[in-house]
């Protein structure tokens, strides 16, 4: 086993989004989720048939890009999967090495490595293709300095910024039909491990259970946890996405923030829709007792919906939205580590538990 990594990352480059409306998503993740637009690209500055635009929160950067006109592949993606990601963009430092060798491993090559240039330099890109219709862009930009990618344009923010909500994407996690498939592609293709498995009991509730495994890359800057459904007496939170998606995608994306308290108070108060966690999870005598002091009174924590979790290398703070758009499809997580590493495992049966009384709401369960 050769100690060389074959497929080095830096880390997340860009969350790129397709959705119907461009400008109302970036005015949503601006007024929503305190992101700022630093860049935009359309019909003004020679993009004949999409908008695009630039929103940033720290080092998190989303791209959503919507069609201007009828008869574009971005809109026919639209119309079939609703809103959704179909780009996880990596910052790589060599895109013509990554790309060489994850087509060498079976990967399916959408796009050569290339170089675009502008008066602030150039940006070697290259694609391939992951599950459903998800792409993962390769991207090198250690030689441009403009806002995002030559074509676009800087540009103000879309409102009066404040203070960011979050700093980074934690993990993105995809719901797929084949989980054991999908990760032997992240091994194989970009050299990643497993961090984390969860079948069985971990992830089952009464009616409904699904298998998850998690991938990173050597740092660990890039986790991809991977989903699929199980066996069930009814329709899984998994089984509800895939038939509304059309398909798998990206089921949520996990935005790492220094203060969950603040961000979830303001994202509250700016119109987002969390998951409900009864009282009874905050009153649970083991649940106390596991985890222990943490860093703000569990009353806090109650009162916001807010879960939390212990493992041996420290706590974390959790909470999810609600779905973003009209289709039970993406949604997100905020996340507050203190040195723990995983993923709230404690948590997976209120979590669930939650989402199935949506799914019930909406006759999906």
């Amino acid at each position: 086993m050769s100690d060389r990594d074959d497929f080095p990352v830096k880390g997340m480059d860009a969350v790129v989004f397709a959705v119907g409306n461009a400008r109302q998503a970036a005015h949503y993740y601006s007024t929503a989720f305190g992101m700022r637009r630093v860049a935009y690209r359309g019909p003004e500055n020679g993009s004949r048939d999409e908008a695009a635009y630039v929103l940033e929160s720290g080092g998190a950067r989303f791209v959503v890009r919507g069609p201007v006109r009828a008869g574009t592949d971005l809109g026919r993606h639209v119309a079939e999967h609703g809103d959704g990601v179909v780009d996880l963009a990596l910052e790589v430092p060599d895109v013509e090495s990554a790309y060489r060798h994850a087509v060498a491993q079976g990967a399916v090559g959408l796009e050569e490595p290339h170089a675009i240039e502008d008066e602030y330099g150039k940006v070697v890109i290259a694609a391939i293709a992951t599950y459903g219709e998800t792409r993962h862009s390769l991207v090198d930009r250690s030689n441009y300095s403009g806002p995002y990618l030559p074509g676009y344009v800087a540009a103000e923010p879309m409102t009066e910024p404040g203070p960011r909500f979050f700093q980074a994407i934690d993990h993105c996690v995809g719901n797929v039909e084949r989980m054991n498939e999908w990760a032997d592609f992240y091994h194989r293709v970009m050299g990643f491990t497993d961090m984390a498995e969860f079948i069985g009991d971990d992830i089952a509730t009464e009616y409904s259970a699904l298998m998850s495994k998690v991938v990173a890359d050597g740092s660990r800057k890039v986790k991809f946890p991977l989903n699929e459904p199980a066996e069930s007496k009814r329709k899984s939170q998994i089984d509800e996405y895939l038939e509304f998606y059309g398909g798998p995608g990206v089921q949520h994306i996990a935005l790492a923030t220094g203060d969950i308290l603040a961000s979830v108070d303001r994202m509250r108060a700016a119109g987002v829709a969390f998951l409900d966690t009864p009282d009874s999870y905050y009153e649970d005598p083991e649940l106390r007792a596991r985890i222990g002091n943490v860093r703000v009174p569990i009353e806090e924590l109650q009162k916001r919906k807010i879960l939390v979790d212990r493992d041996e290398d420290g706590y974390l703070l959790q909470i999810f939205t609600q779905p973003v758009q009209d289709r039970p499809t993406v949604f997100y997580e905020l996340i507050e580590r203190h040195g723990s590493l995983g993923f709230g495992k404690g948590n997976f049966k209120a979590l669930f538990e939650a989402i199935e009384r949506e799914q019930e709401r909406r006759g999906n369960l």
